[in-house]
């Protein structure tokens, strides 16, 4: 939900979350009691680059229609994972 912007006579300033389609002209301060007007204040837009906005559509997509994967992905030419000798890594959780 979008935030609001108000001010009273007092000079007290707050902001408040309303619905859109709710969203009153006037109401009471939070402070002070005082009656409060809506201002005209700036959106707040986000900061997040064209990557993170990628990223969040990616993940919402795969959530309900995931890639199909029909084998398995290419190994690749990574280091081969060697085997720890320590007998205190044999005590470790395993997943």
């Amino acid at each position: 939900m979008p935030s609001y912007s108000y001010r009273c006579d007092e000079g007290c300033r707050f902001d408040a979350i309303y619905p859109m389609a709710e969203v009153p002209g006037e109401t009471e301060c939070r402070s002070c009691g005082a009656i409060a007007r809506r201002g005209i204040t700036a959106p707040h837009l986000s900061v997040a680059g064209s990557a993170a906005y990628q990223l969040i559509d990616r993940t919402a997509r795969s959530a309900h229609e995931p890639q199909v994967v029909d084998r398995l992905p290419a190994r690749g030419s990574g280091a081969v994972q060697r085997t720890t000798q320590n007998p205190l890594h044999a005590k470790l959780p395993r997943s």
